[in-house]
């Protein structure tokens, strides 16, 4: 298969992968939509349900230390954020957005597990649902080719 923006995707097989999932709960009803579109792409990319834990913190900033937990535990072939930041009148959107996307790369890169990266940075509610599903396929689909690439190159 091929997209114009990505060359020839690899062919993605999620069946012996283990995947862990945190969720921030701030704007829940974002984040569930992100997870549900995750679960079912996940499924359809072959992970069984026993194969994915999913666990919630209460916003963005908690996501980080979480995955790192999971990291530890070295149970887990690949993990996934998601969360949902949306942009208000204070500075605190780029300190969250700042923070929690350093933290997910920071935990990855020190525990050489890949990370998908599926906390949405917003101006408004509108464009966070708008993509809420589309980001929470593509997290799943990373999450399962970052995992085939690394067993590859190990």
């Amino acid at each position: 298969m091929k997209n114009a923006n990505q060359g020839t995707l690899p062919a993605l097989d999620g069946s012996q992968l283990r995947v862990g999932i945190v969720q921030a709960r701030f704007n829940e009803d974002v984040t569930g939509a992100l997870l549900n579109a995750c679960r079912d792409e996940l499924a359809a990319l072959g992970v069984s349900n026993e194969n994915i834990e999913h666990v919630s913190v209460p916003g963005a900033l908690e996501v980080p230390l979480a995955l790192q937990v999971l990291a530890d535990s070295e149970r887990f072939d690949a993990l996934i954020a998601l969360g949902c930041i949306i942009r208000g009148e204070t500075y605190h959107f780029e300190l969250v957005a700042n923070e929690s996307g350093a933290g997910v790369t920071k935990v990855g890169l020190e525990h050489g597990i890949p990370i998908a990266n599926a906390i949405l940075t917003t101006e408004n509610m509108a464009q966070a649902v708008a993509r809420q599903v589309d980001k929470g396929r593509d997290a799943a689909r990373v999450a399962v080719e970052m995992a085939q690439l690394l067993e590859r190159l190990a």
